[in-house]
């Protein structure tokens, strides 16, 4: 178990440092006939950019590194549990809980700091009668957030993960390539659930339509 951590940790730097890394090359050296690889960046930069000004407008573009970097740290993340003998760092509950929170304290932060005291009104309801109420439910609600956040991915890559290697590892031909087309479908897919969640959370604690 403490050398599957380690691997995770190892594999979770070096996709910290080799995509920024990535990422620096292709701005500084952006090609007038694009290459496939700066294809893929140039879609995936404006489908990070118009999922923001789609949930929040032109402010959005202010957590753009957040998302996009959510989104590529947890993408490479679950494609590793495709790759035999790696293993995916967000099939590690501790990854995912920590990304969870991180989007959590962000996401409240900034309504404190676009609200100021007035943010708790975001969770008193609309009826001033059932505040209490309303309050205790949405404090439970807030709380849930990073732990579903958080589990939902987990359990994805986990599953996933798992039911690849197994079938690899017993029946290694052609059978296989189903179940590993719906994980490819799952890499990505968890990936977006996450990035969209993060976005509609930021965009819901600035919003003034509660106030």
């Amino acid at each position: 178990m403490e050398h599957t951590y380690i691997n995770h940790i190892i594999f979770a730097v070096a996709v910290l440092i080799v995509i920024p890394v990535l990422f620096l090359l292709i701005a500084k050296r952006p090609s007038l006939i694009p290459t496939p690889i700066q294809n893929i960046f140039e879609v995936y930069i404006e489908f990070v950019d118009n999922m923001l000004k789609e949930n929040m407008g032109e402010r959005g573009r202010k957590y753009f590194p957040l998302v996009a970097g959510l989104g590529l740290f947890i993408f490479f993340g679950n494609i590793l549990g495709m790759i035999p003998e790696l293993e995916s760092y967000t099939a590690n509950i501790n990854t995912t809980l920590g990304l969870a929170l991180l989007v959590f304290i962000i996401y409240n932060i900034e309504g404190i700091r676009e609200h100021g005291v007035k943010y708790i009104k975001q969770f008193m309801g609309p009826i001033p009668a059932a505040a209490p109420i309303f309050f205790i439910i949405e404090v439970i609600s807030h709380i849930s957030r990073p732990i579903t956040l958080a589990l939902r991915l987990f359990a994805n890559m986990t599953g996933g993960e798992l039911i690849t290697v197994v079938l690899i590892t017993l029946i290694p031909f052609l059978i296989p390539l189903p179940i590993m087309v719906v994980h490819l479908i799952a890499v990505f897919l968890q990936t977006y659930v996450f990035m969209i969640l993060t976005t509609v959370y930021i965009a819901g604690a600035i919003s003034h339509e509660g106030h």
